[in-house]
C-alpha cells in the first residue's frame, strides 16, 4: 500500500474524529453488534482481502468471476456446517435481514404458485413465535403476508410446538423458527414442528443468523436444527456475526434446485443488459465476500471449534456468575453465546435490580449491553424488558472483570425502577398521550402518523432528545421505559424521528 499524501493523511485523521464517540469495537466491551475473535491478524487479512477486488462489482459474476469462485466455497463450506446435502443451494447476501426477506418471498412465491385458489396475489400468513427476529415484520410488512405472532411463555422466552402447530393450515405460506432467537437465546422447538410442516407441505425457514456459525460446534445442544431435519427448508446464518467478517455478509441455504431458482429475479425484456439477480441488491461491494473467504481459509473448522469452545465457556461462566446476583435473573434456557438478563420479581422490590439501569450504569464503567424494551403478547401476557447479552471469544479472559462491573453495577442501581413504577415515566407517558389526543391520535395510537414532525420535535424534547442538536440521549432507560408504555405506534413513531433526525442534513459540510 502507498504512502499516503498529507492531504490523505488529514482526511483519516478526520474520520478517527468522527469516531471517538463510537463503542470501541474490539476486546470485548461491547455485547452486541460486534464480534471479536481476538485474532488481531483476522483484521489484517480481511482488510487485506477487501482492498484485493476493492473495484470489483458483485453484480455480476460472467464479468467478475472471482466473485463466484469465492461464493461457491463460502456456500459449501456453510452447507457442510448446517448439515446439508447436495440438495441444498444458496447464495451470499448483504446481512441477515435480507437473508430473512429472501427466504420469505421464496417461501410466499412458492405457496402462491401451488394454491393458485387463493389469487395471484393472495395474502398469507407467516407463523412465528413473538421471539422472531424484526427482520420478519420487515419481511411481513415488504411482500404483503399476515404475520400471525405465537405467544411464548414469559418467564422463560421459549415456545411450545403444540402451539405453533396449533396455526397451522393451508394458508401459511411459512413458519419461521429461529436458532436460538435473539432476544432470549431460547432455540425454538424445531424438530417437532418440522413434522408437521413436512407432512402439510408448508415452507419452514430456520432463522439461525446469529448461531449459524457457533451452534454446528456448541456442545450439548439439546436439539437438532439444521438441514438433519428433514422438514427445514431454508436456513439464513450471518458469516458477519460469529464467521467473524466485517459487515455485511450473510449466507441463505434453500433445500431443492426449484425453491432456489424461485428466489432469483431475471429480466431480459428491457433494453438494457441481461438483468439476474438472485439477491435484493443488484451491485454490491466483493469486499466482505473475499473478506469473509479469506478467514474461513484462515480458521477452517478446526479454528471456528476452538473460537466457539472459548465463547462457550466464557458464556457458561458469566450466566452462572450474573445468576448469583440478587435481583436479577437469566431468562430461560439459553443456547449458543449470548443470552439475557431480566429483573428478578421473586425477591423484594427493594432486592430487585431493573437491566435498563444496569446497562445505563455499565455503560459509565466502559461496558456496553444491549437494552431490550418488554413487550405485551396476543393474549395479553407481557414479556419483560431486559439486557441482552452477545458473547465472544475475546471475553473469555475478562468474566471476572465483566462480572465484578455488574455486581457493583447492581448494589448502585437495586431498588430502583425504570419502567412501571416511576413517576417520572408515568408523568411522561401521560404528558405524550395528552399532546397527541389533541392532534386526533386515539388511545391506540391510531393516527400519529399524520401528526406533524414538528409536534414529534416538541414530544422528543420533553423525553430529553434535543431534535436541533441530534446527539442521542445519554439516559436510553428513561427513552425506552417510556417507549413501553405508551402504544406501538407511537413508540415507533417517536423512535423514528430520533434516528432520522442523527442523520439529517444541516448543511453541506464539504
Amino acid at each position: 500500500m502507498n504512502e499516503l499524501s498529507p492531504r490523505a493523511q488529514r482526511i483519516i485523521e478526520d474520520i478517527q474524529k468522527i469516531r471517538v464517540n463510537d463503542a470501541p469495537t474490539h476486546g470485548g466491551r461491547v455485547l452486541s453488534y460486534v464480534y471479536d475473535s481476538g485474532i488481531a491478524e483476522l483484521d489484517e487479512l480481511a482488510a487485506a482481502a477487501a482492498r484485493e477486488v476493492q473495484a470489483v462489482n458483485g453484480l455480476d459474476p460472467t464479468t467478475f468471476p472471482s466473485i463466484a469462485v469465492m461464493e461457491r466455497d463460502l456456500l459449501g463450506f456453510t452447507r457442510a456446517a448446517l448439515n446439508g446435502g447436495d440438495d441444498v443451494f444458496g447464495n451470499v447476501t448483504t446481512g441477515g435481514t435480507e437473508s430473512c426477506l429472501l427466504a420469505i418471498k421464496t417461501a410466499r412465491d412458492v405457496w402462491r404458485a401451488k394454491n393458485k385458489q387463493f389469487g395471484r396475489h393472495a395474502v398469507g400468513r407467516i407463523v412465528a413465535p413473538s421471539t422472531v427476529h424484526a427482520a420478519i415484520h420487515k419481511a411481513a410488512a415488504y411482500f404483503d403476508l399476515t404475520l400471525d405472532l405465537v405467544p411464548v411463555d414469559p418467564t422463560t422466552g421459549a415456545v411450545s410446538a403444540e402451539a405453533v402447530i396449533n396455526r397451522l393450515d393451508s394458508d401459511v405460506a411459512v413458519v419461521v423458527l429461529s436458532a436460538p432467537n435473539y432476544p432470549y437465546a431460547q432455540l425454538d422447538p424445531i424438530e417437532k414442528v418440522a413434522r408437521v410442516t413436512l407432512e402439510r407441505d408448508i415452507a419452514l425457514h430456520v432463522d439461525a443468523c446469529i448461531g449459524g456459525f457457533a451452534l454446528p460446534w456448541w456442545q450439548g445442544v439439546a436439539q437438532p436444527w439444521d438441514f438433519s431435519v428433514p422438514g427445514v427448508t431454508s436456513i439464513s446464518a450471518d458469516l458477519h456475526k460469529y464467521g467473524y467478517a466485517p459487515k455485511g455478509i450473510s449466507i441463505l441455504l434453500q433445500r431443492g434446485v426449484q425453491r432456489h431458482r424461485a428466489q432469483y429475479f431475471s429480466i431480459v425484456g428491457w433494453p438494457g443488459y441481461p438483468v439476474v439477480n438472485p439477491t435484493l441488491l443488484g451491485s454490491k461491494s466483493a469486499g466482505p465476500i473475499a473478506s469473509a473467504w479469506a478467514i474461513t481459509s484462515y480458521l477452517g473448522k478446526e479454528g471456528f471449534a476452538e473460537l466457539v469452545a472459548r465463547t462457550q465457556r466464557a458464556t457458561q461462566e458469566l450466566i452462572d456468575g450474573m445468576s448469583q446476583v440478587v435481583g436479577l435473573r437469566v431468562q430461560g434456557d439459553p443456547t449458543g453465546p449470548l443470552f439475557a438478563i431480566v429483573c428478578d420479581e421473586a425477591v423484594r422490590p427493594s432486592e430487585r435490580v431493573d437491566p435498563h439501569l444496569l446497562v445505563d450504569e455499565l455503560r459509565t464503567r466502559g461496558w456496553f449491553f444491549q437494552s431490550q424494551p418488554g413487550c405485551f403478547q396476543a393474549d395479553g401476557s407481557s414479556l419483560p424488558h431486559s439486557a441482552h447479552l452477545t458473547i465472544t471469544p475475546v471475553i473469555a479472559d475478562q468474566t471476572e472483570d465483566l462480572l465484578d462491573a455488574v455486581r457493583q453495577s447492581a448494589n448502585i442501581v437495586r431498588g430502583r425502577s425504570s419502567a412501571g413504577q416511576s413517576e417520572l415515566v408515568h408523568k411522561a407517558a401521560a404528558a405524550v398521550m395528552g399532546v397527541l389526543a389533541q392532534h386526533g391520535v386515539g388511545a391506540d395510537g391510531s393516527g400519529v402518523d399524520d401528526v406533524p414532525s414538528q409536534v414529534i420535535h416538541q414530544l422528543l424534547a420533553v423525553l430529553g432528545f434535543d431534535p436541533g442538536v441530534g446527539d442521542l440521549p445519554t439516559d436510553m432507560s428513561s427513552l425506552l421505559a417510556t417507549a413501553q408504555r405508551i402504544p406501538s405506534p407511537i413508540a415507533q413513531r417517536l423512535l423514528t424521528e430520533v434516528l432520522a433526525l442523527v442523520v439529517q442534513p444541516a448543511a453541506d459540510p464539504f
